[in-house]
C-alpha cells in the first residue's frame, strides 16, 4: 500500500510561483503523475482528472501537458522518497487542484490506471 502525501499548495500571484511535492514510501518503483481537477468538482471521478506532469519510474523520462511546457518542471529524489513539481510563471487557468498519482509501470497512463493517489493540494492563482 503507497500512501502518498501532497504538498506545497496555496495562493499564488499571476507570474508567481509554487513547488508542490509529493512523498511516501517506496514510491521509487512507480511512475508519478501531477493531476489536476477544477475547483469544486472534486466529486467528479478520477477519469475528469487532466494530467500535467508524468516522471518515469526507472530513467526519470518526463512529459508535459502542452500549456505547461517550459513553465513547469517535474522531478523526482528518491533518496528522499519524494516528488516534486516545480510551477514557474504560473496563469489563473492552473487554478486547481492537484493531485499525486502512482502507477505501477514504468510510465504513466491516463487517470484511470494510477493504482495510488494522494488527497490532493488546492493551487490558486489570483491577482
Amino acid at each position: 500500500q503507497l500512501q502518498l502525501v501532497e504538498s506545497g499548495g496555496g495562493l499564488a500571484q499571476p507570474g508567481g510561483s509554487l513547488r508542490l511535492s509529493c512523498t511516501a514510501s517506496g514510491l521509487e518503483y512507480y511512475a508519478i503523475g501531477w493531476f489536476r481537477q477544477a475547483p469544486g468538482k472534486e466529486r467528479e471521478g478520477v477519469e475528469e482528472r487532466e494530467k500535467v506532469a508524468c516522471i518515469a519510474s526507472i530513467n526519470g523520462d518526463t512529459n508535459y501537458l502542452d500549456s505547461v511546457k517550459g513553465r513547469f518542471t517535474i522531478s523526482r529524489d528518491n533518496a528522499k522518497n519524494t516528488v516534486y513539481l516545480q510551477m514557474n510563471s504560473l496563469k489563473p487557468e492552473d487554478t486547481g487542484v492537484y493531485y499525486c498519482g502512482a502507477e505501477y509501470s514504468y510510465y504513466c497512463s491516463g487517470p484511470t490506471r494510477m493504482d495510488y493517489w494522494g488527497k490532493g493540494t488546492l493551487v490558486t492563482v489570483s491577482s
